[in-house]
């Protein structure tokens, strides 16, 4: 009877299938992110919407999961609510990105171009005026681009174009009089706005919607599953399910780019969003089944403040926490305007959906050797210095682009950037906590790199390329990076590295370091005994 009690029990907490089961929910969820989160920049600028207006979308969802984000997962923990958490994010996000296809397009010349050229009884007329055009896909015309990313891009359409607009655009966007609320403010408002600014609004609404609906999710399935393993005493198992996040999200990348490459002229970029709701569809059975330790309901811990007080107690964490935010802005201005001029330089879906799978694969690459580089840098503070001249060789890269595959080699940079940035991160995040605390710490960074500096990051972007263009964006962060990783050399050797002496650590080294001489000892025991064996054996046959 003890026996099956324990077999039960092992099945019970069969911590090999919880992280499949973790593997695979990261897996397609990451799909569903790289297969519309990278091009959402891109359909925001074929609805009409000019840089500026698209970096303040940006931001404000930036902004809004800095906040909602560590609340949402705190309530989450507070009345065991996780799993219902998990699986309400992954159904309303699904359906509330729908609602973005609900916006007329301003069907931009690029597009149009790439179905109607190819058909033979296509009116010659619209043709001549399309190539009379900048085009934001044709490489031919790369010059005259710049100056039209540095105005208003939705002004630059066909007179079709523009009539479709102003036909249909306005019918949807604007009601009639007598189907006005006139006790409204708000939509009063949006009545004596333009046809783009009614546009940026609604954009707006439904980006904030959406966010607030997908944001609670990561960090919620990440603490359920850390508190998983820790009950289970197996925590050196979290790391290892991360790996699934970049590898889905470069299937992804991969996935939606030849899909909506093959099939543009009959769907155009829809399947982006197609394809973003049926991954989230198929996560939710693992989401059902996800494992999660439930734990009585607790008062809510000060983890996040005891985090922010340790990087302030700590001059290298300070330089640390400047460097993620720095690196933050850049990262979201690039990831924000890269595929804008890719699509200025002839790429399709395919070349951008190839290029970021690359990005993605090399930063899961790196982690192979990345323990090997810290020996040889002996210092993490060098591999910081290395992340941050990676990511300013990529900008200045991406601003002398010259054809669709000719941003592959700065992709493969993408590994000693953005894994560099980390590996270095979590080491110091080791270095200054207290037991307990380096996951919060690492979070703590996290949230200063990938919420606060993307926030900024987007914000001047925008205003960046709409005032002089999307090279000049990439040139000025990369001299910005430049003088940063200098001035970042002097203070890492000026500044003394302060590590604080975590006491768990040591005790689980000195536990392995018992068990091993205890291993040895009982080694050095048997083969003294089986000595003894052996010379007992041989007297006796000497006596026979």
């Amino acid at each position: 009877m003890m026996k099956k009690g324990a077999m039960q029990k092992s099945k019970q907490w069969n911590v090999k299938a919880a992280l499949r089961l973790s593997g695979l929910f990261h897996f397609l969820h990451s799909c569903g992110s790289g297969c519309l989160l990278p091009f959402l920049t891109l359909y925001f600028r074929n609805l009409g919407l000019s840089a500026t207006m698209i970096g303040i979308i940006m931001a404000s969802k930036h902004l809004l999961a800095l906040l909602w984000r560590p609340f949402s997962s705190v309530l989450a923990r507070q009345y065991d609510k996780r799993r219902a958490v998990i699986v309400g994010s992954l159904l309303c996000s699904a359906l509330v990105v729908l609602t973005l296809l609900l916006f007329p397009s301003t069907g931009s010349q690029a597009e149009s171009g790439r179905c109607n050229t190819s058909q033979p009884d296509a009116d010659p007329t619209a043709i001549l005026e399309r190539t009379m055009v900048p085009s934001q896909s044709n490489a031919t015309v790369n010059s005259i681009n710049q100056t039209s990313v540095s105005t208003e891009p939705s002004v630059e359409v066909t007179p079709l174009v523009s009539s479709n607009w102003s036909a249909r655009g306005l019918k949807t966007l604007k009601k009639p009089e007598q189907e006005e609320d006139p006790h409204s403010e708000f939509l009063g408002s949006l009545k004596v706005m333009d046809a783009r600014h009614q546009m940026f609004f609604l954009v707006l609404i439904v980006m904030g919607l959406w966010e607030l609906m997908a944001a609670p999710l990561e960090w919620t399935a990440d603490d359920g599953l850390y508190e998983y393993l820790d009950f289970v005493d197996a925590t050196d198992h979290y790391n290892g399910v991360k790996v699934w996040k970049p590898l889905g999200a470069a299937f992804g990348n991969c996935v939606v780019g030849v899909l909506v490459t093959s099939l543009f002229c009959l769907t155009g970029t829809t399947l982006e969003f197609y394809s973003y709701t049926v991954f989230m569809i198929l996560t939710i059975p693992t989401a059902v089944l996800l494992p999660i330790y439930l734990r009585k309901r607790e008062r809510p811990t000060s983890g996040g403040f005891k985090a922010l007080q340790l990087v302030h107690g700590n001059l290298q964490a300070i330089l640390y926490a400047t460097t993620v935010i720095l690196m933050g802005m850049v990262s979201s201005a690039v990831s924000d305007f890269l595929l804008w001029h890719m699509q200025d330089c002839g790429a399709t879906e395919i070349h951008m959906g190839i290029s970021l799978a690359l990005a993605h694969l090399s930063q899961t690459g790196f982690a192979l050797f990345a323990g090997r580089l810290s020996l040889f840098l002996k210092c993490n503070g060098w591999l910081l210095v290395l992340a941050v001249v990676s990511l300013a060789l990529q900008s200045l890269y991406y601003s002398f682009l010259w054809g669709p595959w000719a941003v592959i080699p700065a992709q493969l940079l993408a590994g000693f950037s953005t894994g560099a940035l980390w590996r270095s991160v979590t080491l110091q995040s080791e270095d200054i906590a207290t037991p307990g605390m380096e996951k919060t710490i690492l979070r703590l960074f996290e949230v200063l790199s990938l919420e606060l500096g993307a926030a900024f990051g987007s914000l001047a972007a925008g205003f960046v390329v709409q005032n002089f263009g999307v090279q000049v964006l990439f040139q000025g962060t990369a001299v910005t990076l430049a003088l940063w990783s200098s001035a970042l050399a002097v203070l890492k050797w000026k500044i003394p590295r302060q590590r604080r002496i975590n006491y768990s650590r040591l005790l689980a080294a000195n536990t392995e370091m018992s068990e091993s001489e205890s291993d040895q000892e009982k080694d050095w025991l048997e083969t003294a005994m089986e000595d003894d064996t052996r010379g007992i054996n041989k007297w006796t046959a000497d006596q026979s």
